[in-house]
């Protein structure tokens, strides 16, 4: 089991209830990143319809920043990396209308 905070910012938060703050917690004994946008789509998105704002085959759409622990997640692993309870996750939209 793993709880972690994710932070939906730039704008996401509109897709997640406009709430920019959710404690995340997953029933399972290894999550990874991959797993956990998997939870966010199936179980946070308010409006399914949605999905494709934060989604793009099947990973963070292109123009969305994830940091883990306020680092690149590439630089942690991208999907691979293994959360640990007390995580910080934040997805930052980069793509603004003007």
């Amino acid at each position: 089991m793993v709880t972690v905070k994710v932070e939906f910012l730039g704008g996401l938060d509109v897709v997640f209830g406009k709430q920019r703050v959710h404690k995340v917690r997953i029933d399972e004994p290894s999550v990874n990143a991959k797993r956990l946008i998997s939870y966010i789509a199936e179980e946070m998105i308010t409006n399914k319809k949605d999905i494709n704002v934060f989604l793009e085959e099947g990973t963070v759409r292109p123009g969305i920043l994830t940091l883990i622990n306020d680092t690149d997640w590439e630089l942690e692993g991208g999907e691979d990396y293994v959360l640990e309870d007390g995580d910080v996750v934040s997805f930052t939209s980069t793509l603004h209308g003007g």
